[in-house]
């Protein structure tokens, strides 16, 4: 390990370094000698890192998300909103600090909250070496550091993601929209990762390695892995770092130890590294399987839904990076005067490529590619190859390496009267083993490896001509691909959305898929957020969807999920809920409630992340559910009933709370498409006993994919949910509440009844089961209850147990009946569907029954209407 006295300028590193001993501080700046040691300091002269400027203050957008600790550059554009912090540096700001990257602009792909690493843990960050090996290793930061050589190189890491707003102009892809400004290069330092897997000594079927993070995610710990034989491969380069530009890892940046995979898509260099598992077969991580992957461009996105097999195709994923370059100038929204200014043009950009292949030459055109003329290319990279020293602590790993890890820049002088007599420039790449960038764009669903020519735009304008990019990042309008779409252009004709000269016919547009209707015609009424706030209780409740502002106030008694679903939403932002769970019927039902549009302001307060609310005394909160906001609870186990039912126990904030839930109503549970990212948002009844303190248990039906219909997917996804992971809740909701000895409430209507008939099918059982059994345990209660449960095989009958031993005891206030359709010959109990006749028989109608029916909709209506025509009232029936 270096002497730390070569550290004495950087007071923080030093104390450090006092504390821990082992840790490697943070260098000088790189206008100090960055080189420790050195065989040839004065004859070799390379490229240091540019002037950084470290972020000292935390953004006031990130005070209120999980990375309230982690300072930022406010220069960086957010491509998914508040968080995740996912973010790209302005493509000027990138292209001029030259080579090297400083870590405040190099840019970030965050898939949830930065792990918080308190800086005495640091030299003891535990790290794993495990899977199919004979000697499993578990070391320390400090220990890599002491027992491992370090070496350092530069590496230009890539999202695959790059450039992608272009392939979401053309047609969305479930991807956020990143501009050209997705790349980024550093000087990394740290351990071949080679070193510690050959230390570990792999076993004969080993193929793979697989790496996992620290970052736990809605879908697990961050994973993904890379061939075994790429690893041990050292002109691959794939390192373990603990160092950016001479300083410890920032923790944006993988803050105290990543995975460095040159030459490879950003997402295979796992940040916050906690393990190294060598397997014989790829990653079976989540993150793994269904992102960076390049799906065939004709499967649709509900394609991809319906057949989790693209995703499990290892062939559709991607590791090595695909040539790409791009325009840094001309600059978006560039403007050259043609009066009085100079005769020639320099255009400049960068290019790179994958796999260490170096880019060969870099081409533009000004006539739609019908010419090309020959860009001059300078490869920063190749002057570390002649350095044989030490720099940052680790020796200088290039001069005998051949692979290309970097980006290079292109430049063209070019005479400006060429450039007037143009309308557009191109640009494209070729590396070493002659793969070219192509004309056109290759589209997919997760609009991953965008890298056709790059085309900038040149509009003349009196005595100027300005330049667009294609796009500009995030949501930020701007670039010509945006233009000609709103003109009608079609994107995907070959001829970038434009009419060639000569073409006869109009142009054919693709209509857009028909959207149902959710606004009023006419209205131009713009909301503020104080006006929404005014209406967030239940006298008089608006809510958001899309940014449009609807009035409930009318609809709550017919609301079907009673008023408080209503009341509950009243002043938020209700999107993922309403379009998770209301069909098309009620979204055309939406402009008759709509009353305006949020204005900006309004927009940018609702965007930011919920806050849940704490208690006044500090106290841990006595319930877990809250009606306006959505907490999380993760899995604390999974028990299975049968083939196709799961019991789900979910751990609460602490042993002594309670859910909150009010006996006969529901909650929501949330959670994300694992293909398609889009929220699942479905209603329960929890089947745990109401009082019951520090967990939540849910009786969940699966229902499995078949190959003649879909299964459902919210059932799937908790099936599929790994233990730990996090689940979001919101309630309670439902518009019927039981208070006891016969008195309930309907949409906040008191109402007696003295007989309750219940009847369900399925997992319908379960709100049936929760007021059952609040009456059966309440000795002192009269209400009778009547439960006919319908099934088709007796091993189909949920809750039965509990259903039998609440009855047992109580045969003068409970009657339970189970009918099947597929009995065995021993079946004792009543046979056939639940119909009318079987209703009529065991209850007959009387006026102070209620009848409580959950189940299939066809059970539903069936009953429905049967009831009717026996004589009972619309007012006492109630669905859940």
């Amino acid at each position: 390990m270096e002497d730390p006295d070569v550290f004495r300028h950087d007071k923080h590193s030093r104390n450090i370094v006092e504390k821990h001993q082992q840790l490697p501080p943070t260098p000088p700046g790189s206008d100090d000698n960055a080189s420790t040691t050195s065989t040839q300091p004065e004859d070799v002269e390379i490229p240091l890192p540019p002037p950084t400027n470290v972020p000292s203050q935390v953004l006031d957008q990130d005070k209120k998300t999980p990375d309230a600790h982690v300072p930022r550059d406010p220069r960086l554009i957010r491509l998914t909103g508040v968080h995740p912090f996912n973010v790209e540096a302005p493509l000027s700001a990138l292209f001029n600090e030259g080579f090297l990257t400083t870590p405040e602009l190099f840019y970030v792909r965050n898939h949830g909250a930065v792990p918080v690493v308190k800086e005495a843990d640091i030299p003891d960050w535990e790290f794993s070496v495990e899977g199919l090996v004979e000697r499993p290793l578990s070391l320390t930061l400090r220990q890599l550091i002491a027992e491992y050589e370090q070496i350092t190189c530069p590496i230009t890491l890539v999202c695959a993601g790059n450039r992608r707003k272009e392939q979401n102009q053309v047609r969305k892809s479930k991807g956020f929209s990143w501009g050209a400004a997705g790349v980024s290069t550093a000087l990394f330092t740290g351990v071949a990762m080679a070193d510690l897997i050959r230390k570990a000594r792999p076993k004969s079927k080993a193929r793979y390695v697989c790496m996992e993070g620290a970052d736990k995610l809605p879908n697990g710990f961050y994973g993904t892995s890379v061939k075994l034989n790429w690893v041990m491969d050292p002109n691959r380069g794939m390192m373990l770092a603990h160092k950016m530009n001479g300083e410890m890892l920032r923790p944006d940046h993988g803050k105290p130890l990543r995975a460095v995979i040159p030459g490879q898509i950003g997402g295979r260099s796992v940040k916050w590294l906690k393990k190294l598992i060598v397997t014989s077969e790829p990653s079976n991580n989540w993150y793994h399987i269904y992102d960076n992957r390049v799906l065939p461009t004709m499967i649709s996105p509900e394609e991809s839904v319906k057949n989790p097999k693209w995703w499990t195709d290892d062939r559709y994923a991607i590791y090595d990076l695909s040539v790409n370059s791009a325009t840094a100038y001309p600059a978006h929204e560039e403007q050259l005067s043609l009066v009085g200014g100079p005769t020639s043009y320099v255009a400049k950009g960068y290019a790179y490529g994958g796999g260490g292949r170096r880019v060969t030459r870099v081409e533009l055109s000004l006539d739609k590619g019908k010419s090309w003329r020959l860009a001059k290319i300078d490869y920063p990279e190749d002057k570390y190859r002649d350095a044989e020293q030490h720099l940052y602590g680790g020796r200088l790993d290039m001069s005998w390496r051949e692979s290309c890890f970097c980006w290079c820049f292109w430049s063209l002088d070019i005479p400006v009267a060429d450039l007037a007599s143009s309308r557009d420039l191109l640009v494209r790449a070729m590396d070493e083993s002659m793969h070219m960038q192509p004309r056109d764009m290759y589209w997919s669903v997760l609009g991953m490896m965008n890298n056709p020519w790059f085309r900038v735009t040149i509009s003349r304008e009196g005595e100027f001509l300005r330049f667009e990019h294609p796009t500009q990042p995030a949501l930020m309008p701007g670039g010509w691909m945006e233009r000609v779409k709103k003109a009608g252009g079609n994107l995907a004709n070959g001829y970038w959305g434009e009419k060639l000269g000569g073409e006869d016919g109009e142009e054919t547009v693709p209509e857009a898929a028909k959207e149902v209707p959710m606004k009023k015609e006419g209205l131009s009424r713009s909301i503020t957020i104080d006006e929404l706030r005014k209406h967030d209780d239940e006298n008089d409740p608006w809510f958001v969807i899309n940014n449009e502002v609807y009035s409930g106030t009318s609809f709550m008694k017919e609301h079907p999920g009673g008023a408080q679903s209503i009341i509950s939403a009243a002043g938020l932002d209700t999107t993922d809920e309403f379009m998770a769970i209301h069909s098309e019927t009620a979204k055309s039902m939406m402009p008759g409630y709509h009353i305006g549009t949020l204005d900006a302001a309004a927009q940018k307060t609702l965007s930011e992340p919920e806050i849940h609310p704490v208690s006044d005394s500090g106290e841990p909160e006595p319930t877990f559910l809250r009606s306006r906001a959505w907490t999380t609870a993760p899995l604390h186990s999974k028990q299975i009933i049968s083939s196709d039912t799961r019991v789900f126990t979910f751990r609460l904030a602490h042993e002594g709370q309670t859910v909150g839930l009010p006996i006969g109503q529901h909650l929501m549970i949330r959670l994300r498409d694992p293909v398609s990212r889009e929220a699942i948002i479905r209603s329960y009844t929890p089947i745990s006993d109401p009082q019951k303190t520090g967990y939540l248990d849910v009786l969940v039906k699966v229902y499995f994919d078949t190959t003649a219909a879909k299964g459902g997917r919210m059932s799937q996804a908790l099936d599929a949910l790994p233990i730990g992971h996090g689940v979001d809740f919101k309630g309670p909701i439902g518009k019927f509440e039981y208070l006891g000895h016969g008195l309930c409430t309907i949409s906040g209507t008191e109402r007696r009844v003295r007989k309750f008939v219940m009847i369900c099918a399925g997992s319908g059982v379960t709100p049936i089961f929760q007021v059952f059994r609040a009456v059966m345990k309440d000795r002192s209660d009269p209400t009778t209850c009547t439960v006919l449960n319908g099934n088709r095989l007796v091993e189909d009958i949920l809750c039965k147990e509990d259903l039998d031993a609440l009855a047992k005891g109580n045969e003068d206030r409970a009657n339970v009946l189970y009918t099947l359709t597929k009995a065995a010959d021993e079946w004792q109990g009543l046979r056939g569907r639940i119909d009318g006749k079987l209703v009529e028989k065991h209850c007959p109608r009387d006026e102070e029954s209620l009848v409580l029916i959950c189940g299939p909709e066809a059970l539903e209506k069936a009953i429905h209407i049967a009831l009717r025509q026996q004589g009972w009232e619309d007012d006492q029936l109630l669905f859940f």
